[in-house]
């Protein structure tokens, strides 16, 4: 990295030991309100030697303070903002429909950047964010839920990568993070810890927000630190996530500019928005209904967006638009009225979502003015983390976690059950892929698709009216991610340290931005001149204007059945220059073979040095594999009090296999009821209760329908042991490493059993193969969150009888020899 602009060697306290004068002086003089900035080349700083005098008596001897450890003089506080699953025409800074007041006045106090690239998914971006190191560097090849156990894709940020974070808090930041925390192991989420990869263990002081990749913005699995909280309990009327954690953030920055105004903040702020759930307040719905943005649908809201970008000169005035994709998604006039009815009530629900989100980061923003420290403070605002989602798949849904296990089809008809409380707490939802298609405008596909510039092209503004004069200005200069670190080095002036923790770290691997910054640089070619990108199987290599890029053979809705057993060679590769054709519109490949062939070479170069392989086009498949949470190896788990909070990624699963709950139970004078046991909520999920007494076991199946089983008697007062027997009919999830899913997802019979005798047998026909909700957890004694069955019970429903023990075990299906050779030899065939 190059010499930071505002670095001042006469003040490192690290070279106290070479003597530079003013440094001593400084430190020598002993005064606790002395401050000085550190070399920085290691952290934490080496302790100082004791400047004072020790004589046998206090009185004799001087005392003296070692200084305060602050940045160099004039470094700026940073807001570091990033949306989630928003594509380039999704705000109205760049074109879009949806109004992004927020963002439109820092682009008019600041500077516009259209070439902010992301990875194409959620936390591989975010961990790419907070290290300057490409995704799989940084073990985030993929999400948390579908990491494997190799070095690129195992979910963790190794000792050797600090975080931005970790850099600024060192060098004497007030670090803070807000909002969506998807850079946390599923399988390290829980009470147990270890939370050296909770943001609090990666240099970030304060944490308000929630841990995984989505939440219900109504009722969250929010944590302050590393404790789980439910303002939304407390609250007086209407309570949203939106809402709750810009109030917070406001808090939080006005409470240190008090305490202690001279001190600098970085604060990553990280709205769960655009993500599905997509939840506003009605109050945001209403606003966009009225304005009728999108009535004539999505084909014609994409040429819209598309004549505003060539107005704003954001795209040349003889671009066009490749062609709509009718193969995957209806062209609207083909719809019927029911699917345009109910299409445009999903994406007015998320347009208002990323309105009502802008409005918020607005507020934050107002508040650092309202303090007088905005002048001074770095805001980056990145609109989004990948391109928008299609994962709701052509129709849309009223819950995304359907999506995931594999059920992406569901009816118009049947979704409108949930028209009039479309985006409220009664509903997980997702828009059509079509609006995504088009807030992706100018270009094409969506999230996941890392080969086209729909899926990685984002846009940004970036806000410093101390050192930024070119106001209302724009760079078109390449970038990516991984570039953020570097300039927040640069524009600070403090190094990337070399040493952390005794651990030698990796070098950065982005390259600073801090040089567009001045207006005599507004063109100069960009100093980022060469990137990979790789997504669940898809990849492709940006150099000097060159793309090649695999043809997209896979929608992101299309996540279950056999994957690509070869990501590098079985793929059709596609070539564009951008500098002529700024949105894929034309492949060159045939007219420029060897052309194809050298970027190719320069991406395997890449995928080498940079930790790609290997290459994996699994999706669903990946979310059942196995990785090190504390059930890992074990088949039975005991329990003898209540216990509430534990997360998916650390619980006992109880998909694929056979299972036996048993619950030992003391029934007070009086009858009983409550929840023994329960994971997941909502959408998706089960239940062990007692209902007016009766024992029931429940099967939420993605909201779409319920299975239960349920004892004929109140149980009387005294001892009982009630008891959930399933037996599993499929081979279970050992048929994924045929590249085959026929052991997932199969049926069974459960039995519910009281005292030791059968009360209650049926039969499952399938049941869940993937993923219970991500944002629910395994609860004893009490429901936390949403319940599985609202129209039995609404939580918390403690249960009233004494838990004495309760047991799971589980019975997971092994493979026999017969099963694997005829396995094999099907993967082969396929192959062929």
């Amino acid at each position: 990295m190059q010499k930071p602009r505002f670095y001042q060697a006469t003040l490192l306290v690290g070279l106290m030991a070479a003597g530079p004068p003013l440094a001593a002086q400084q430190a020598q003089t002993g005064s606790p309100n002395a401050t000085a900035p550190i070399a920085g080349n290691q952290l934490p700083a080496p302790p100082m030697e004791f400047g004072g005098v020790i004589k046998n008596d206090a009185l004799s001897s001087t005392p003296w303070w070692a200084p305060t450890i602050a940045p160099p003089e004039g470094a700026p506080n940073i807001l570091l903002i990033i949306t989630d699953d928003s594509g380039f025409a999704v705000p109205s800074t760049f074109g879009g429909v949806i109004p992004s007041p927020a963002m439109d006045r820092l682009a008019s106090e600041g500077l516009s950047y259209t070439q902010i690239h992301s990875t194409a998914l959620c936390s591989p971006t975010r961990a790419a964010l907070i290290t300057g190191r490409n995704h799989h560097s940084a073990g985030f090849g993929v999400i948390s839920e579908q990491s494997t156990g190799f070095p690129g894709y195992d979910s963790i940020i190794a000792e050797d990568k600090a975080t931005i974070g970790r850099i600024l808090l060192d060098n004497g930041y007030a670090t803070s993070w807000f909002g969506k925390d998807h850079n946390t192991p599923a399988f390290q989420a829980s009470q147990a810890g270890p939370f050296d990869q909770w943001p609090q263990g990666m240099g970030f002081e304060y944490f308000y927000g929630f841990v995984g990749g989505d939440a219900n913005q109504w009722q969250p699995n929010l944590f302050r630190n590393t404790t789980q909280i439910y303002p939304f309990n407390e609250a007086e009327g209407e309570w949203n996530l939106v809402t709750g954690m810009a109030d917070d953030a406001i808090e939080h920055i006005t409470n240190l500019h008090q305490i202690s105004p001279t001190k600098p903040f970085f604060v990553k702020y990280a709205p769960g928005a655009n993500h599905a759930p997509h939840h506003p307040t009605k109050e945001w719905v209403d606003k966009i209904e009225a304005m009728n943005l999108v009535d004539d649908g999505y084909e014609a809201l994409r040429q819209t967006i598309f004549e505003n970008q060539k107005k704003a000169g954001l795209v040349p005035a003889d671009a066009g638009l490749t062609s709509w994709p009718a193969d995957k998604i209806k062209p609207w006039d083909e719809l019927t009225d029911i699917e345009k009815k109910l299409f445009i009530k999903q994406v007015e629900v998320f347009a208002a979502y990323a309105a009502y989100s802008d409005h918020e980061i607005g507020r934050v923003i107002q508040s650092i003015d309202d303090i007088g420290k905005l002048d001074n403070t770095l805001v980056i605002y990145i609109n989004g983390d990948n391109g928008t989602s299609a994962e709701g798949g052509p129709l849309g849904t009223p819950n995304e976690v359907a999506f995931f296990n594999g059920m992406n089809m569901i009816p118009a008809e049947t979704q409108m059950k949930w028209y009039d409380v479309w985006g409220t707490e009664a509903t997980y939802n997702h828009m059509s892929a079509g609006w995504a298609w088009a807030f992706d405008t100018p270009f094409d596909w969506f999230k996941q698709n890392a080969s086209r510039l729909g899926g990685v092209r984002q846009n940004m503004v970036v806000s410093w009216p101390d050192r930024i004069k070119d106001k209302g200005g724009r760079r078109d200069q390449f970038m990516h991610v991984i570039d953020v670190v570097p300039t927040i080095l640069e524009v600070t002036g403090i190094a990337a340290p070399e040493m952390v923790d005794g651990i030698k770290q990796a070098p950065i691997e982005g390259t600073s931005f801090a040089y567009t910054f001045d207006a005599a640089n507004a063109d100069e070619p960009s100093r980022h001149k060469t990137q990979y990108f790789e997504m669940l199987g898809q990849w492709a290599l940006y150099h000097e204007g060159w793309l090649l890029s695999t043809q997209v053979n896979r929608a992101p809705w299309e996540i279950s059945g056999p994957a690509n057993a070869d990501p590098l060679n079985n793929q059709v590769l596609e070539l564009y220059d951008l500098s002529k054709d700024m949105n894929q519109t034309t492949d060159i490949a045939e007219n420029h073979p060897d052309k194809v062939k050298e970027m190719k070479a320069l991406f395997v170069a890449e995928a080498k040095t940079y930790q790609v392989f290997p290459l994996d086009a699994s999706v669903q498949a990946r979310l059942v594999a196995p990785r090190p949470n504390i059930t890992a190896g074990r088949t039975e788990f005991v329990y003898t009090k209540p216990m509430v909070g534990l997360p998916q990624g650390d619980s006992p699963l109880l998909l694929n296999t056979s299972y036996t709950i048993t619950a030992e139970i003391d029934v007070p004078e009086g009858g009983a009821e409550g929840m023994i046991l329960t994971s997941g909520g909502r959408f998706a999920g089960y239940g062990f209760y007692l209902l007016k007494g009766k024992p029931v076991f429940l099967w939420n199946m993605v909201d779409l329908e319920r299975i239960k089983w349920e004892g004929p008697d109140a149980l009387s007062p005294g001892k009982h042991v009630v008891e959930f027997d399933f037996k599993y009919d499929g081979l279970g999830t050992g048929t994924l490493a045929f590249n085959n899913f026929s052991g997932v997802g199969r049926g069974g019979t459960g039995t519910l059993r009281v005292d030791g005798k059968d009360v209650h047998t049926q039969e499952m026909k399938t049941t869940l193969p993937m993923i219970l909700q991500w944002d629910e957890s395994f609860d004893i004694g009490s429901d936390t969150l949403t319940g599985v069955n609202d129209t039995d019970y609404m939580p918390p429903f403690k249960l009233t009888a004494t838990l004495e023990k309760l047991t799971v075990k589980v019975d997971r299906p092994e493979l026999s020899e017969a099963d694997k050779k005829k396995l094999a030899e099907a993967m082969l065939k396929t192959s062929d």
